[in-house]
């Protein structure tokens, strides 16, 4: 196994929508989502090369109970590698920073109510988390005094490679349910993210599917769910309903020659790696 630090490369694991429970409890009756969460670090581990860091785009447990929060703790502990957190509507913000203490960047923007926004470096690319959860609310929304903290942030180094991240994302997907409790303001936060050519992503959670849209001069997505998926039923009136279609991650790969990349990379054993040639170099019919 390769570490990514022995490559040119900066590999940014981003997992969403865990929604643990405490003692591994079910979610709905019959998802394992503590279970997940194993498959998906088991995933990781076992990739030809490992992520320099990990980001949880929210939603990390279920009802943001300071329990949960220590189940978490205790399975994260398998990442040998920086993890880096942030809430989503289903998170409390005092319990995550009480459990996670020691994870000074949760602090950098003020007490344990204070929204979490924080800007880390991992290599060269620049993380930038933004807050736009709005506490004992579904939607989020990107307020005034966020979008100056968010605007600030960027400007202050225009020269670095730079990930957004935020729970909820910044657009309509066409299902109908997930888009009511979106984000509120999102015209608020292309805006500013249209002022900084270097944010070379907008990533988010939320919907617990893979789902892309241009967005203020970039690209801005969601991750998959390790667990349950969100329908995907484009009616505006459908019912709010889950799956379990096959879980992943995304893995957001930044190299100085080429950009950055995203790929989608599925969770779970699919069996061994097959060659195209044979020994002798010739296509296998």
């Amino acid at each position: 196994m390769t570490p990514a630090s022995s490559a040119p490369a900066c590999l940014v694991a981003q997992l969403t929508d865990l929604h643990i429970k405490a003692g591994g409890k079910l979610s709905y009756r019959m998802v394992d989502t503590a279970g997940a969460l194993h498959a998906a670090i088991d995933t990781l581990l076992a990739a030809p090369q490992l992520p320099d860091v990990v980001v949880v785009t929210g939603d990390l447990v279920d009802f943001g109970d300071p329990h949960e929060y220590r189940f978490l703790r205790d399975i994260l502990q398998r990442l040998p590698m920086p993890v880096k957190l942030l809430p989503g509507n289903h998170d409390h913000r005092t319990s995550l920073r009480a459990v996670f203490h020691d994870h000074d960047y949760l602090f950098a923007h003020g007490d344990a109510e204070a929204p979490v926004h924080y800007a880390i470096d991992a290599g060269p690319l620049r993380l930038v988390g933004f807050d736009c959860t709005v506490p004992g609310q579904p939607g989020g929304h990107a307020t005034p005094d966020g979008l100056a903290w968010l605007d600030a942030t960027l400007a202050a180094a225009p020269g670095r490679p730079t990930l957004v991240m935020l729970h909820h994302p910044p657009f309509h997907t066409g299902i109908g349910h997930m888009d009511a409790q979106g984000l509120g303001n999102a015209a608020g936060l292309e805006a500013v993210i249209a002022r900084h050519a270097h944010v070379e992503r907008v990533i988010c959670g939320h919907l617990h599917r893979h789902i892309t849209r241009r967005f203020g001069g970039t690209i801005a997505m969601t991750a998959p769910g390790p667990a349950h998926q969100v329908a995907l039923d484009l009616d505006p009136q459908a019912a709010s309903r889950f799956r379990m279609e096959p879980p992943g991650y995304l893995l957001h790969w930044w190299h100085p020659a080429h950009g950055l990349v995203t790929h989608l990379a599925a969770i779970g054993d699919h069996g061994p790696l097959h060659p195209f040639f044979d020994a002798q170099g010739k296509l296998i019919d």
